[in-house]
């Protein structure tokens, strides 16, 4: 626990210095102010910590448990959940995929979920189909897989450490906006279903009152 707890702390520190960098080259830096509400308003309406404005998922198109292609591009128009995981994990990694399926079942409709791979040379898709059937989340969460130079862009886009030989993984669950932006972030310590699904809630409204939506 207290291995899980430090990972948390760094991955809290990993976002304020990795996003931050990232944002100023963003094209698209200015967007998210859009609606006018200042950034201590949007604090007050999340429960996860508030990710740097102004910087989008990494896109990506990598092959899931199935060999179907995923693409975080054509997965824009709803908000998506986010996590890093690795699909022979015990510990942290079984705890996350719980979260989310409480969280998705207290929002009380599923939201396109992507479980990154983080260990490669496991990850596998009969690994990963395993994984997913004992956790509960078939047909509710599709993996991301790759090799390590294909995740690598990845990882690098949500500031996420990948499982080492000698270091954890950053565990952590990202939601991501209608429009593509990285919104809100939850160290494991801070995941629960019930501020998973709040912040998947509001982010579901902002989606449905923008213009040109419906």
């Amino acid at each position: 626990m207290i291995a899980l707890f430090a990972v948390g702390l760094l991955s809290v520190a990993g976002i304020a210095i990795g996003l931050a960098g990232q944002r100023a080259t963003s094209s698209d830096a200015g967007s998210t102010a859009g609606s006018g509400v200042t950034r201590t308003q949007r604090a007050e309406r999340f429960e996860g910590s508030i990710m740097p404005p102004g910087v989008r998922a990494p896109d990506f198109a990598l092959r899931d448990q199935e060999g179907d292609r995923v693409s975080m591009r054509a997965l824009r128009g709803r908000p998506v959940i986010v996590t890093f995981l690795y699909t022979t994990c015990e510990e942290s990694c079984p705890a996350q995929a719980q979260q989310i399926k409480l969280g998705l079942d207290r929002l009380g409709e599923d939201l396109p979920t992507l479980g990154v791979a983080v260990k490669p040379e496991t990850d596998t898709p009969a690994n990963a189909r395993r994984f997913l059937r004992e956790q509960g989340m078939s047909g509710r969460m599709d993996m991301v897989l790759g090799s390590r130079r294909q995740l690598g862009p990845v990882w690098k886009g949500f500031a996420i450490q990948p499982q080492l030989a000698r270091a954890e993984h950053q565990a952590r669950t990202v939601l991501i906006d209608a429009r593509g932006y990285q919104r809100v972030g939850f160290p494991i310590d801070q995941l629960t279903p019930e501020r998973l699904a709040k912040d998947a809630r509001t982010l579901l409204a902002e989606a449905r009152e923008a213009p040109g939506a419906g």
